[in-house]
């Protein structure tokens, strides 16, 4: 990050001194297991309740702290945005109905479709998907995904773009919870968990493996239909159920041809090819150069003018959002490299439509997550 400048202005000076003392030492990439070989669980690094004491909770208290106090309506978001659902359960059925696995599926899917789910998928639970230090027995993760407003991302980083993402969050959560309680009401066991803190798990491997699209190089899933531009939920249950497939598409080696969103990236974290994390090559955004900066934007891009310029310097985005087209469809952009596939989706009557799914780095800090 050190020396990249944006309309003429070091990002590093950016950095406050109150902001750069919470830094810890230790190196995010390095908690990732950026350059392991050897496969293991993700570490909880951001985004976890600070009771976890991660090195970088009191960053992220502080983000919180600051962010919050620019948008009040995220401060509360059990009262607003409307709500979160009750967290307390519904009562476990004494015993459980029975029913196919293949209609338990089907019913799943109708339920949260009918309570503010706009994607559901279904997979079986990878104990190597788990944090280190949780676990479950659920054999079988249900993901949600949430959709959200186009016009209001675009508008990033105004507020009505925090409020937007923080309002998927809630649908998610208020989504989860009542799946939950529907199977809890069948006799099953349930789990409900939603952004922005993170649980157990993160959320994109099971996304991805059951079929909600492929990983991209900023670091967050491609979907057919929104891009990126939706947020993630999910239960964890023992509800016995049928796996969906995954859904690879052409992103992934999209992204190995176009480099929009890694030559916007103001502090340089989108790299231009996959790396070795944990054991496995795959895209992964840099922990140590993204956080710093996304925290100290989304802490103060609502007051600051500098803030607002190097998101809109940045065309294709940067941290929470996803300025894609509405549609939030991907196409060979205007000045893209050539070779490789060309994404494109046909709407009602064969028309081509759609544009480049932008970038979001937020992943990074849910543990540079991906698979």
């Amino acid at each position: 990050m050190t020396g990249r400048t944006v309309q003429g202005r070091v990002l590093e000076a950016l950095i406050s001194d109150e902001q750069r003392a919470l830094i810890p030492e230790v190196s995010g990439n390095s908690i990732n297991g950026l350059g392991e070989t050897e496969r293991r669980r993700p570490s909880p690094v951001y985004w976890h309740p600070p009771s976890r004491k991660h090195p970088y909770a009191a960053l992220q208290t502080w983000m919180i702290t600051k962010s919050s106090r620019e948008v009040p309506v995220t401060a509360d978001m059990n009262n607003t945005l409307g709500g979160r659902g009750s967290k307390a359960r519904a009562e476990k059925a004494a015993a459980p109905a029975h029913d196919t696995p293949e209609n338990w599926s089907s019913r799943v899917k109708e339920i949260a479709l009918s309570n503010e789910a706009d994607l559901v998928g279904i997979a079986r639970t990878k104990k190597d998907w788990l944090f280190e230090g949780y676990d479950t027995p659920a054999p079988w993760i249900v993901v949600l995904g949430i959709g959200m407003t186009h016009e209001d991302l675009a508008k990033a980083p105004e507020p009505e773009s925090m409020i937007e993402v923080m309002r998927a969050y809630n649908r998610g959560t208020r989504a989860a919870r009542a799946l939950a309680d529907w199977i809890l009401g069948q006799g099953y066991d349930a789990e409900p968990e939603g952004g922005p803190i993170a649980g157990k798990l993160p959320m994109i491997p099971a996304a991805i493996a059951c079929g909600f699209g492929e990983l991209g190089k900023h670091g967050s899933i491609i979907n057919r239909r929104f891009g990126s531009s939706f947020r993630l939920a999910c239960v964890l249950t023992d509800l016995p159920m049928l796996p969906d497939p995954g859904d690879a598409f052409g992103a992934d080696e999209f992204c190995t041809s176009c480099r929009l969103c890694e030559q916007a990236c103001p502090p340089d974290a989108i790299a231009d090819h996959k790396q070795m994390v944990r054991g496995k090559t795959k895209w992964y955004v840099d922990f140590d150069k993204c956080v710093p900066i996304s925290t100290r934007l989304t802490a103060v891009a609502f007051a600051s003018r500098f803030a607002r310029g190097v998101v809109r310097a940045s065309p294709h985005g940067l941290h929470r959002s996803s300025r894609g087209a509405p549609n939030n469809t991907m196409r060979r952009p205007q000045g893209a490299p050539t070779g490789g596939p060309s994404l494109t989706r046909r709407g009602p009557g064969g028309k081509l439509h759609g544009e480049t799914a932008r970038a979001t780095c937020e992943s990074v800090a849910n543990g540079g997550e991906s698979e």
